[in-house]
């Protein structure tokens, strides 16, 4: 991978990652259409880091009030703090996603493989943006643990490609009476602890796997080597400069997206992106079908 495709893949990570067009989605049919190779583990884990660094920067005020509450609760047992049950909130909404994304981790993998289902779920998407129009302001009074949880599972359903993270929380939040101001935010900050744990899951994994994947490969060449034989070709890692270049322009590029997104839903507005959606994912489902 060269600085440039890296760079190139950090802006669609970035754009797609919280514009509720689906980052998976387009990843995977990026793969399909263009014969974009997937990039590896170590820098899916960065470029994902990226864009979740973008939401705790984005929402520093307000990630650090809700820190500050928790150990406030637990050193002073100050329950009632708002900030404080917010907290429970996410970890509650988290529960779903994490559960589903761990049980189902071998189906989801095999989503990515079938085009057309992505491309499928892309439309599905566009219905769920569709259906938030018009819809009024909410009453408002913020999360509780009956619509965490909902929307926590909503987010799970979002573990699938094509169907977007971002988009389907915030229309839960919207169902849910929820303000649009509400929504977004609770839907924002529900996606760093996910994002975050599955780029924590994905660097152990990596970690672990690569060094056995380099016990092997040291014995393969040893083993040829004392046959006389020349080992096979080892895969070549991602340099370093391609994933900085994806992490900061993923981070960059998250930034932007996550203000368009927050203006969109604030004046009502989030619908429109179901167009895009519908295009692309009638475009991939014909393509696809074509194609056979």
């Amino acid at each position: 991978m060269t600085i440039l495709e890296g760079l190139l893949l950090g802006v669609l990570q970035g754009l797609t990652e919280f514009l509720p067009i689906s980052s998976s989605g387009h990843l995977a049919l990026a793969e399909y259409l263009f014969g974009v190779e997937s990039p590896g583990v170590s820098f899916e884990v960065f470029v994902h880091f990226g864009t979740a660094l973008a939401v705790i920067v984005f929402f520093r005020k307000r990630i650090w009030a809700i820190v500050v509450a928790v150990v406030r609760w637990i050193v002073r047992k100050e329950y009632e703090r708002r900030d404080a049950r917010l907290a429970w909130y996410l970890l509650l909404g988290t529960v779903p996603a994490a559960v589903l994304g761990y049980l189902l981790a071998d189906r989801v993998a095999a989503a990515f493989e079938r085009p057309v289902l992505v491309s499928a779920l892309l439309i599905v998407t566009g219905f769920i943006l569709w259906a938030t129009r018009n819809l009024p302001e909410g009453t408002g009074g913020g999360a509780t643990s009956g619509r965490a949880l909902l929307i926590g599972l909503a987010q799970a359903a979002a573990i699938l490609p094509g169907i977007s993270r971002s988009g389907a929380t915030i229309a839960a939040g919207l169902r849910l009476k929820l303000r649009r101001a509400e929504a977004a935010e609770f839907a924002f900050l529900l996606s760093v602890p996910i994002i975050l744990g599955a780029t924590a899951a994905s660097f152990i994994e990596m970690s672990v796997v690569g060094g056995v994947d380099a016990a092997l490969a040291a014995v393969n060449a040893t083993a040829a080597m004392a046959s006389g034989s020349l080992p096979g070709p080892l895969p070549t890692p991602v340099p370093t400069s391609a994933i900085v270049a994806g992490t900061v322009a993923a981070f960059v590029c998250a930034i932007p997206a996550i203000s368009v997104l927050l203006r969109a839903v604030t004046i009502g507005k989030l619908h429109r992106f179901a167009y895009y959606c519908w295009v692309v994912g009638a475009v991939g489902v014909i393509a696809f079908l074509v194609r056979g």
